[in-house]
């Protein structure tokens, strides 16, 4: 939904360039198609933060540090949504994917709101990587 909006911004502000308003419409535009991730070639061992725009990925390629372990852990997400006077806080459990390197270093690599994804992600770059997998998702952790 956020995409479409940011289209349908883009495309009005591109009919309206000839004046200033039609500017200011377009870098609205870019506030709803940005996201930001990261990819991770495991292949190459490099990893880079990025930050898209209509599917076009920006980032600098990174070489990915000795990783010692794989994180998979529970937490939850609040969202503020405001409408003229009136506030509401959403929360959402989600799953997060780390991995760390250098002790207590982490790079943010998945989220999701499935469990069973989580640990299918992280399987898939333990074995990769032949590193362990800390299930951090109860309030005992344990390694896998």
């Amino acid at each position: 939904m956020k995409f479409i909006f940011g289209a349908a911004f883009f495309i009005l502000g591109i009919s309206w360039l000839p004046h200033i308003f039609g500017f200011v419409i377009c870098g609205l535009s870019f506030f709803f198609v940005h996201t930001t991730g990261i990819e991770i070639d495991l292949e190459n061992r490099k990893y880079r933060k990025t930050v898209s725009f209509f599917s076009l990925a920006f980032g600098k390629w990174q070489e990915l540090p000795n990783i010692d372990y794989v994180s998979v852990f529970k937490t939850s997400e609040t969202t503020t949504v405001r409408a003229l006077s009136a506030e509401a806080n959403v929360n959402n459990e989600v799953i997060k994917l780390n991995l760390f390197y250098n002790t207590n270093q982490k790079i943010e690599a998945y989220n999701t709101q499935s469990e069973k994804d989580a640990f299918e992600k992280a399987k898939q770059i333990a074995t990769i990587l032949n590193i362990d997998i800390l299930d951090a998702t109860e309030r005992e952790s344990k390694w896998l």
